[in-house]
């Protein structure tokens, strides 16, 4: 803990790499809060160097003046600041892989000093959708009074989950008020970073948490993402007959199984490493 900022209410956003992040919607949502962030400071820092499995997620180096070495350890950092009309504390990084009661209960710690109100934590599902539909972001609520705030909630995963999920029960046995939501990205493009995923989900920061980031850029980048999965599929005809079964198959509202989702994950996961 280097110094507790002066904050009013604060919504606190996280994004914990490691279990699974498809289309990088969590962790692309949080670097777009972060990016429109004003006076951003960090405040405090999780060292996870003896708590995590360095040859899954390594140390990286870097020159200071083109010859001395410098080694940056992992870890979880808190940074504070205003974005969109209200105060937000971040935190980001690797998930670690031990000791997830002691670290989340740090977390739970600085909310409850913090006062944070609401903590929404994000992730992006892998999925059997087409990107040709909007991005549908779902939800789970740290209590049934949450959950009719949200709406849209996934309820039929049951399963190996994250150290998010756990901090989010964490925090809900806490009293803070928790909300987890996942932007559901077609499977077959889940390894790639998705600007429609990314913008759904500022979407629904923006009607839960009062959170007004600009989507001008995301805009862009999502007409340009579209077009190069379109490229793809062109050369690809095998996954391109996939997609037009996607679209005649599913339900409007994109539902999915808990075993079908599992089976996405476990792959998706494979894939990564």
């Amino acid at each position: 803990m280097d110094q507790w900022p002066a904050l009013r209410e604060p919504v606190m956003l996280v994004a914990l790499t490691g279990w699974v992040d498809g289309g990088l919607a969590g962790t692309g949502t949080l670097a777009a809060v972060a990016e429109a962030l004003e006076a951003p400071r960090k405040f405090a820092t999780v060292d996870l160097s003896d708590l995590l499995d360095l040859q899954q997620t390594r140390p990286t180096v870097s020159l200071l003046d083109g010859v001395t070495r410098h080694i940056e350890w992992p870890s979880i950092d808190l940074v504070a600041g205003r974005a969109g009309g209200r105060d937000v504390v971040i935190v980001a990084g690797p998930e670690p892989s031990v000791r997830w009661r002691d670290v989340m209960s740090d977390i739970v710690q600085v909310a409850q000093r913090l006062d944070v109100k609401l903590a929404i934590t994000l992730g992006g599902m892998p999925a059997p959708v087409s990107h040709r539909r909007p991005v549908n972001i779902l939800a789970t609520a740290s209590s049934r009074s949450v959950a009719q705030e949200v709406g849209a909630l996934r309820g039929d995963y049951f399963g190996p989950t994250g150290a998010q999920t756990v901090l989010q029960v964490a925090l809900g046995d806490a009293g803070v008020r928790s909300v987890g939501l996942w932007a559901q990205v077609p499977h077959y493009v889940a390894a790639t970073p998705s600007p429609p995923a990314i913008r759904s989900m500022l979407e629904r920061l923006r009607d839960i948490a009062g959170l007004n980031v600009d989507l001008h850029t995301l805009d862009e980048q999502s007409d340009a993402y579209l077009e190069r999965v379109e490229e793809g599929l062109s050369e690809r005809p095998d996954v391109a007959d996939m997609v037009l079964q996607l679209e005649s198959e599913s339900p409007p509202d994109d539902a999915v199984s808990g075993e079908d989702l599992a089976r996405e994950i476990e792959r998706f996961l494979r894939d990564e490493r």
